[in-house]
């Protein structure tokens, strides 16, 4: 960002959960990024930050070549907080012992607080047992010369250390998970009470910087941004409107796999709500043609994401002129293309999961949103006065309708899958759960049946129907329908929909990653 808020610097070591430190850290209000353990020094030069954090990790302090802690990070004269992996390196490196035990913890364990600290501040006293979450085999056995202990469990004896003087302090559980209950105000207390930070992090903020940092960086160039109907290139085309006006030119590949009525939705949010240059291309028939006879999910994908990206190429050749391309990539995929182990991803995300850019689109980056995560972008979107109904609405992957009918892809069946879908998001809607589930939608599965509708047999495939909740994206649980909920809206699609003789509901839980039916 051209101005620096005041921020959090989180060292990576590997931990599956080191998005939701961010995450805390950001529900504090208080600015944070993540770099792995292999570029922390960097990362500590560019942002000065006002505290560290060192994350969990995977690999045993014990062994000679696991990940180590930057010295810098212990001389920076800034706090520090270890998790897990992080309070383990710290004691290693600054004098102490770690031994890999012969008493693991794993799961819901419970800390006994044995003193003061300034992390406990106003939320554990001296004598009290709270509940953790513990994920450790190794353990301290020895604490650095300055540190002292200030809460035990069964299995850690130094399940939380302090060296007041250094303000440095390790906990040997996981307090950004939710399964350790004040974990985020724990986390509030490391980043407003030890390091004394105000806040005062706003979106309002970071959409001021933003738009300065734009116009900064294109200068008086021309950016070409290219449309995928989803929330994220939607809200990224309206920050960047906002900061250059008219030398933005949105592209909108209209694929013909969208959900009922969203095509055409884009088309008015943004050549009439916000009066921004729009190319709308009908691709339908292409698409369409190409995935004929197709059945295997990636070959999907792919055919999907090359031919998208041919069409933008030809669009941004018939503009010309621009200067710079924008992607709304998010904080998420950052994160994810920097592996703890090695470099940056050469692979550039696109909009629709389906591929990189190609080297030969010679345009430099413009990505306004990789900062932030999901439901931070749904804020900036409300901040910029873009619609509820778009900035809320569930998120449906680029290859849409494709992965949502197994097997080939057909106008017919598209037809038969939107009127469906539609039906049970709008019953969804009627009984006010829509804001609850973090992601629903229907599937046209490749199976028929024969069913009896009046008097006639009848032949037709079966539909299913999944929804899911998710705090932070990274896990998911099947949203708990009523029967009756769900017999409402099975036979309002049988009835209404032609081709529909049966519906499923899935209630397994599952990683969202994972919710596609192929």
């Amino acid at each position: 960002m051209t101005t620096q808020p005041d921020s959090i610097l989180i060292v990576d070591f590997g931990s599956q959960v080191t998005q939701l430190i961010a995450r805390r850290v950001r529900e504090a209000g208080v600015y944070s990024e993540i770099a792995p353990f292999t570029r922390a020094g960097e990362a500590l030069e560019r942002l000065r930050p006002k505290g560290i954090i060192l994350s969990g990790g995977p690999a045993s302090v014990t062994l000679r070549d696991s990940p180590r802690a930057d010295p810098a990070l212990f001389e920076a004269g800034v706090p520090l907080l270890g998790i897990c992996y992080g309070q383990q390196l710290m004691a290693e490196q600054l004098g102490g012992r770690v031994v890999t035990g012969d008493h693991s913890e794993f799961g819901r364990a419970f800390i006994a607080i044995k003193d003061e600290c300034a992390l406990f501040d106003g939320l554990w006293a001296p004598g009290e047992r709270h509940q953790v979450w513990m994920s450790h085999g190794d353990k301290v056995e020895a604490i650095p010369p300055g540190f002292r202990i200030v809460a035990q469990s069964d299995g850690a004896p130094f399940a939380a250390t302090a060296d007041d003087a250094r303000r440095m302090y390790g906990v040997q559980f996981h307090p950004e998970v939710v399964h350790t209950p004040d974990g985020a105000r724990l986390i509030a207390n490391f980043v407003r009470h030890v390091c004394g930070l105000a806040g005062d992090w706003t979106m309002a903020e970071f959409r001021a910087a933003k738009i300065a940092e734009i116009r900064a960086q294109v200068g008086d160039g021309r950016v070409i941004c290219g449309l995928s109907g989803g929330v994220d290139s939607a809200v990224a085309a309206v920050l960047i409107h906002e900061a250059i006006g008219h030398r933005l030119t949105c592209v909108f590949v209209d694929h013909g796999l969208m959900r009922q009525g969203e095509a055409e939705q884009v088309v008015s949010l943004f050549r009439g709500h916000y009066n921004i240059p729009l190319v709308h291309v009908d691709a339908e028939a292409l698409f369409l043609s190409g995935l004929a006879g197709v059945d295997d999910p990636e070959a999907k994908r792919k055919f999907i994401g090359k031919t998208f990206i041919d069409i933008f190429e030809a669009e941004a050749k018939k503009i010309g002129g621009a200067d710079f391309l924008a992607q709304g990539t998010l904080y998420p995929d950052v994160i994810e293309s920097v592996s703890f182990t090695g470099g940056p991803s050469v692979t550039i995300k696109s909009h629709h999961n389906v591929g990189g850019l190609p080297e030969r689109m010679d345009m430099k980056l413009v990505e306004p949103l990789r900062e932030l995560f999901k439901d931070e972008v749904r804020e900036l979107g409300r901040e910029l006065g873009l619609p509820e109904a778009f900035v809320g609405r569930h998120p449906f992957p680029g290859p849409g309708l494709a992965i949502r009918i197994p097997g080939e892809v057909t106008k017919a069946r598209c037809d038969i899958l939107r009127k469906a879908d539609s039906i049970y998001l709008e019953e969804i809607r009627a009984a006010g759960l829509y804001d609850a589930i973090w992601q629903a939608f229907a599937v046209l599965l490749p199976v028929r049946t024969v069913g009896v509708m009046g008097d006639a047999r009848t032949y037709d495939y079966v539909c299913g129907l999944r929804a899911v909740t998710s705090t932070d994206g990274m896990t998911a649980e099947a949203y708990p329908f009523d029967a009756a909920f769900l017999g409402r809206v099975a036979t309002r699609i049988v009835n209404e929909v032609r081709g529909i003789n049966r519906v499923v509901y899935d209630c397994t839980s599952k990683p969202p990653g994972t919710i596609e039916w192929e």
